[in-house]
């Protein structure tokens, strides 16, 4: 019996995934904060005490994320792209293209049968292809994060919005509002705009279907709803998306374990 656990050291959050012979039996996330270190002890032990089972009983743990250095626990890394391959051809077994975003960044990665990394691209440092730029315009529109992709399928059509910039998109909804656009049509504008970055960059790295989108955004049924538009195809959403990361170290982990043994 294999036991793995795999620690994403994310912006906003740190999540973990245990994995028993293939098999999720735990998640758990803390707000990274200023102690990220902290926080992934606090959720590795939420996550232990989920699945019931002592760190002694995990063979072996890895990490992955922007943070993953100062990951605790871990014996080994793995890079986000490898990560999310990982995990997309875990979730769905066809998937080749997998996109992630994040709070703070997007990318996308093309990969094998076996969840390999072939290919991928990463969206330029800037938080307007990521979920960051959605908390921003939700805060200009005065409405909560959460409310805004429902908002958005009220509309019937988008105004247009510059996302090349979170601090000239916040600069555009002002003038819509000021324009009385409605708030639906300006909300969807905004995840119109995001997913027109988020296209542009897929269309650099070239799409093999099936195409899964992971990451905190892909529980954003607005953001969803823009990107199958700009893409023209269909996208396969997993229940917990935003667990990709760790569950892609996990995976890893779990080879890594397997390769020791050969």
């Amino acid at each position: 019996m294999v036991t793995t656990a795999g620690i994403d050291m994310g912006i906003q959050t740190v999540k973990i995934v245990i994995l028993k012979d293939g098999e999720v039996v735990a998640r758990a996330k803390a707000f990274s904060g200023f102690e990220p270190t902290k926080a992934a002890e606090q959720a590795y032990a939420e996550a232990l005490s989920a699945a019931k089972i002592s760190s002694e009983e995990v063979s072996n743990v890895s990490a992955t994320g922007s943070g993953m250095d100062m990951a605790p626990y871990a014996s080994g890394t793995v890079s986000m792209m490898g990560a999310d391959a990982k995990a997309g051809v875990f979730l769905f077994p066809s998937a080749r293209t997998v996109i992630d975003v994040g709070a703070e960044e997007a990318r996308a990665v093309k990969c094998d049968e076996r969840g390999i990394m072939m290919d991928f691209v990463v969206n330029e440092r800037c938080a307007a292809g990521a979920g960051a730029f959605i908390e921003a315009m939700a805060r200009a529109l005065e409405v909560k994060m959460e409310d805004m992709g429902p908002l958005s399928l009220k509309a019937k059509r988008a105004s247009p919005i510059n996302a090349t910039c979170v601090i000239f998109g916040e600069s555009d909804v002002v003038s819509l509002i000021h324009r009385q656009e409605s708030k639906p049509e300006i909300a969807r504008a905004v995840f119109d705009a995001m997913a027109d970055r988020i296209s542009s960059m897929v269309h650099r790295l070239g799409i093999n279907p099936d195409v899964v989108l992971v990451g905190g955004v892909a529980k954003d049924v607005g953001f969803i709803e823009s990107l199958k538009r700009k893409l023209g195809l269909t996208i396969l959403v997993p229940e917990h998306p935003e667990y990709a990361g760790a569950l892609g170290a996990s995976l890893t982990a779990a080879s890594r374990v397997k390769g020791d043994h050969k």
